[in-house]
């Protein structure tokens, strides 16, 4: 496979192939793309699944099964843009569904470990406005949400 840009690469210990088909129903413009095994010379198990190659809205992944030594921490996180309440609800509903762990701020754990952070697209002009106490406003309530709520955020930004 060649490709322009980067390819993330997601350590599973022996998840990768169910990791990829739940990343895949979960956003769109998403696919799956090939499955690679291991061969009788190891060191995996002998027609195990090696690697997952998926698109995830539109975005390149391989999914790679390689064993307990490494785990996934909020060092790393994907950003999840939204538009509305609506767009925020079904991923957050949908990345803690079966094991996910909800944080603060928009931030989540899936049910793999991997973390997420779920954000309305008008948040970084809320928290970074001009006017300090609109600002303010804005990030205190941020500060206090786990699911960001759309029409609190824009309240407390317009001061009411």
């Amino acid at each position: 496979m060649t490709t322009d840009g980067f390819i993330t690469c997601l350590w599973f210990d022996g998840q990768a192939e169910e990791a990829a088909e739940f990343y895949v129903s979960v956003f769109k413009n998403s696919s799956i793309h090939g499955v690679t095994r291991w061969p009788e010379s190891g060191p995996g198990e002998a027609g195990s699944v090696l690697t997952v190659d998926f698109t995830a809205n539109g975005q390149r992944f391989v999914a790679l099964n390689g064993g307990p030594q490494f785990t996934f921490n909020e060092a790393i996180s994907f950003q999840i843009h939204c538009a509305d309440q609506q767009e925020i609800d079904h991923y957050w509903t949908k990345l803690t569904e079966n094991g996910g762990e909800p944080g603060p701020c928009g931030w989540l754990k899936d049910r793999y470990g991997v973390s997420w952070q779920v954000v309305y697209d008008r948040l970084p002009v809320l928290i970074s406005d001009p006017d300090p106490e609109k600002a303010a406003r804005a990030t205190k309530a941020m500060m206090a949400m786990g699911k960001l709520d759309v029409a609190t955020l824009e309240k407390a930004y317009a001061g009411e």
